[in-house]
């Protein structure tokens, strides 16, 4: 009774009940300077109470709001366009990088606190020394010079993290720089240094052809295009060898660096990372947006929109491919009518739904190895919650889930603009960095899969074994 009254008198419009998932074989880490943690204690302890705007109270209206044009934190970039080098060049073309730079003086108005797009200080800078190019630049963006680019490289021990944004969006997101603003004001003994100029440093993967990149073949993307950031990992690799490096995805990049997580398995290059939103049983995603009128002419609908407005901004390249039919693109209505033309006849998978079990991530959970906070708003309406591998995160050490009973999708709105979820993703990320020797980090002992009663058999069960695999230069 008095336990409830407590509850009652606590309560405040706005909150939102959390719940954290993970195995009962805690993953134990040690620290620098205390001693060990439990992952599913540090993630407890890092996450705050959950108290979302009360004017936003449920998943859909959380999830329109993102359509308001907030500005968000300003975040500067400078770009660079690498050419593909993964898989022998099977999947040739280029992708843009925006690494997180300190924000340039201003030259001119008296009182400005940074440099304004398009002032002197662009001069030079908006055009691409590789010699791909842009459609547009998002804002606050320009290109490394050559020199620039080529000393980059440091010894230094700053951690670094790498960003995937969602379905056809980029560096600009909002839900992103919420996420990168406050890791990189942070002042520590690196304050002044590097590119930001804060405690961390940052980048940004940004699809192919996405925030304003150009493409140079037919190809674009997929929930399974793992190739590019992976190539980027292993450059900031050897670029920055004394540096922590960490991932963040957001949505269809929660997806795509889940899937490349678990690629990498035991030797993956990342410390640590978080997963956003993820919509995980891609199929039952979609079948489920389909279902209702909002999830069918609101989300699906805004999704095949964006989507359509891409391969228009890249026609010229992606018509090359005669197996598309730009008729049936510029006529998909809806994402799963878009990913029928587009990634079926680019991929060659026969049907939509085969893609999407097959580029799916939640068996891919199963074999994550490095220590992964998942974020999950229960009211998701696009990745939802029936599409969450709840049991097989379960079986995971090295994964812990959040719940939170309202958010909706990458939105967590709280009253004044913030974003809930930049919260316990950036105290997941410090705790990472300034805590944890992940030299002294032990593998648990996790169960293997076969049939009961433990006796032998042929068959073994491997969650990255896919249907879809690249048959090499000589097939």
């Amino acid at each position: 009774m008095l336990s409830a009254l407590s509850s009652s008198l606590t309560w405040s419009p706005g909150a939102c009940t959390k719940t954290f998932v993970h195995s009962p074989i805690p993953l134990i880490l040690p620290t620098k300077t205390g001693p060990s943690r439990a992952l599913s204690e540090l993630v407890k302890d890092v996450t705050p109470p959950c108290n979302l705007n009360p004017f936003l109270f449920n998943g859909h209206l959380q999830t329109v709001w993102t359509a308001v044009k907030f500005d968000g934190p300003p975040i500067h970039y400078k770009r660079r366009v690498f050419a593909s080098t993964e898989n022998s060049g099977l999947i040739p073309g280029h992708f843009a990088v925006d690494f997180v730079i300190a924000p340039p003086p201003p030259s001119g108005s008296a009182g400005a606190s940074a440099a304004e797009d398009g002032g002197p200080e662009d001069l030079g800078l908006r055009d691409d020394p590789v010699g791909v190019g842009h459609h547009h630049l998002p804002p606050r963006t320009t290109y490394f010079t050559d020199k620039e680019f080529l000393h980059l490289a440091s010894s230094d021990e700053k951690p670094l993290i790498i960003a995937l944004h969602g379905l056809s969006g980029g560096s600009y997101e909002v839900y992103l720089r919420h996420v990168l603003a406050p890791l990189i004001a942070q002042a520590s003994e690196h304050a002044g240094l590097g590119l930001s100029g804060g405690e961390w440093e940052a980048l940004v993967v940004n699809s192919r052809g996405c925030a304003g990149s150009k493409i140079t073949n037919s190809i674009l993307y997929n929930a399974r295009a793992t190739w590019d950031v992976r190539q980027v990992v292993k450059w900031c690799r050897k670029q920055w060898p004394n540096r922590p490096i960490f991932g963040i995805g957001f949505s269809l990049g929660a997806n795509i660096l889940t899937n490349y997580i678990a690629e990498e398995g035991d030797q993956c290059l990342l410390n640590a990372a978080v997963i956003v939103s993820n919509p995980w049983r891609l199929e039952i995603s979609s079948a489920l947006l389909l279902h209702t009128w909002v999830g069918r002419e609101v989300y699906s609908k805004a999704m095949g929109t964006s989507m359509r407005a891409l391969f228009q901004t890249h026609r010229d390249e992606v018509v090359v491919n005669k197996n598309i039919s730009e008729e049936r693109i510029m006529a998909a209505k809806y994402l799963h009518d878009f990913d029928r033309e587009y990634q079926c006849a680019t991929w060659g998978y026969p049907t939509e739904g085969a893609y999407y079990r097959d580029a799916s991530s939640a068996d891919s959970v199963l074999a994550v190895r490095i220590p992964t906070l998942v974020l999950h708003a229960k009211d998701d309406p696009i990745a939802f919650d029936e599409a969450v591998p709840y049991h097989e995160i379960r079986q995971n050490p090295w994964v812990v889930l959040c719940t939170t009973s309202g958010g909706g999708h990458l939105s967590w709105f709280e009253l004044g603009g913030g974003r809930w979820h930049a919260k316990p993703a950036t105290g997941f990320l410090n705790a990472m960095a300034r805590e944890v020797d992940f030299e002294k980090v032990e593998a648990p002992e996790l169960k293997t899969y076969g049939p009961a009663g433990g006796h032998k058999t042929p068959f073994a069960f491997e969650p990255m074994r896919r249907k879809m695999h690249l048959r090499g230069p000589e097939q």
